[in-house]
């Protein structure tokens, strides 16, 4: 009987701290052995020539989840999951989508009933709150205990923004149970009162959605919202920053010691205010919140990623199609305010990420592998299970030729969407396999997995190491008359 399952041979591995060569040894799903050469296997893969990196963990993805205008995203578990593996990643952690009315144990039975029939990876969820009601909090501890950890909330849409009472309860809760927070941070009113000036002078185009959502909306958010983080000393996690003023405020706290985790998205890195002035509705494609911005941002946040100010570069797959069941809902000549927000780009982060990033000097080849998976495995509580190379570790695995050039396409996407918003870019260095828990989801750029072999991964807590968070003299019962106000 052979002594592991598979064997990965002759391969580079790099994890978010070493680079090395070795041979893995693979048994019941898990990494039993790493060695100069390892025999015995019943099947091997040969990476010779190839870099062995730990799964990719997308953090930030919108799956068969309904908006709060009741538009379905284009992706559901199977092709979601299948763009994803195609992509580089062997787990993800969609959003369930909590709307108004709905309760928690009934929002995640539904995307259970969604994703495992479905996902050929394995997978976890992020529960929206849009309705956080006494009844909703006190259910929250019932997600806690099912290993969903993290939960997301809105500063703005009518629909789903809370105001700074709600996220005080929200963020206090989700501290008593070691749970993070995340949010989708930006002023509704400055957008409301922008938006309003411009389709009243006939500024409708999709280009001036770039204009209603200001820079300055997320850089006030972000601050307020890092002041409430703070104020309860609770974590943090601020998503898809797209300003270099609220990527340095994020910066600025992380150095202080506060708790707050931040990411960005490939499209703040890669493209720019420009395409949504294309002709006609094609600058539809382009739209997002926050919208893409400019070179000069671009830039920035690219030193930000350098730097580590951010905890991963996650997509924001929110795949809307360009027809009237996605983009142009309202219509083939709908103001900007109609067209549904969101862009497709799951397949896309980690070979953008890898060519702009390691190939072009910007990043160390371990800083993507941080960026990529370590850091999420650790932010959302899937560490040391997922996001590394290690004995004990699931054997989730992405094998990758660095030399592979090629064009972006819609058909290198697998998704259920009709186009890309970075069709045509050149990019360097391609997934060519993927294994999750040691069985082969794509072998050498074809599907291997069916439908449903993917399994839902009940997370733990965010690793706070080298934070040690923030005390407020007004909560502090040593210093408050004994006043005890907060978890």
């Amino acid at each position: 009987m052979a002594e592991y399952d598979l064997v990965v041979l002759g391969g580079t591995i790099a994890t978010a701290s070493d680079t090395f060569q070795a041979d893995i040894g693979v048994r019941d799903g898990r990494i039993v052995a790493l060695a100069e050469r390892l025999d015995g296997g019943a099947e091997t893969i040969d990476a010779t020539g190839r870099l062995v990196l730990p799964g990719g963990i997308e953090g930030h993805c919108h799956i068969e989840q309904e908006s709060s205008s009741g538009i379905m995203s284009a992706d559901d578990y199977y092709t979601g999951s299948v763009s994803a593996a195609f992509g580089g990643n062997s787990c993800f952690v969609p959003f369930a989508a909590q709307h108004k009315g709905m309760g928690v144990t009934e929002t995640l039975d539904l995307y259970d009933s969604r994703a495992a029939p479905k996902s050929v990876i394995d997978y976890s969820y992020h529960l929206i709150i849009s309705d956080p009601s006494e009844a909703v909090l006190a259910e929250l501890p019932k997600a806690f205990a099912r290993g969903v950890t993290s939960f997301k909330v809105f500063m703005t849409y009518d629909l789903m923004r809370l105001g700074d009472g709600q996220l005080l309860d929200i963020l206090s809760v989700a501290k008593a149970h070691g749970a993070l927070t995340m949010v989708h941070a930006e002023n509704n009113d400055i957008i409301k009162w922008t938006s309003k000036r411009l389709l009243e002078g006939g500024y409708t185009a999709p280009r001036y959605h770039a204009i209603s959502h200001p820079a300055l909306a997320e850089e006030e958010a972000i601050n307020r919202v890092i002041s409430l983080a703070k104020f309860v000393d609770a974590p943090l996690f601020v998503v898809h920053v797209s300003t270099p003023e609220g990527a340095e405020l994020v910066r600025r706290a992380r150095q202080a010691g506060a708790r707050i985790f931040a990411e960005t998205c490939p499209q703040y890195l890669f493209l720019t205010r420009e395409d949504l002035d294309r002709p006609g509705m094609e600058g539809a494609k382009f739209m997002c919140s926050p919208p893409v911005r400019d070179a000069a941002t671009q830039d920035a946040l690219w030193r930000h990623v350098e730097a580590g100010t951010f905890a991963s570069v996650s997509s924001d797959h929110a795949p809307y199609r360009f027809d009237e069941t996605g983009k142009l809902m309202g219509g083939p000549n709908a103001a900007f305010k109609q067209i549904a927000n969101g862009m497709p780009g799951i397949a896309m982060r980690l070979p953008l990420l890898f060519s702009e990033g390691v190939v072009k000097g910007r990043i160390s080849l371990n800083q993507f592998v941080a960026l990529s998976s370590t850091n999420a495995a650790k932010t959302f509580g899937l560490s040391p299970k997922k996001g590394t190379i290690a004995i004990g570790a699931d054997a989730d695995i992405a094998i990758w030729d660095p030399n592979e050039t090629r064009t972006v396409s819609l058909a290198d996407q697998h998704d259920a969407m009709d186009y890309t918003p970075f069709e045509g870019m050149r990019v360097t260095g391609w997934p060519r396999t993927v294994l999750s828990r040691g069985r082969p989801v794509v072998l050498e750029g074809e599907l291997k997995a069916a439908a449903g072999s993917g399994a839902f991964v009940a997370r733990g807590t965010v690793d706070l190491s080298g934070l040690p968070g923030h005390r407020t003299p007004e909560l502090d019962p040593a210093r408050n008359f004994g006043a005890r106000i907060a978890p």
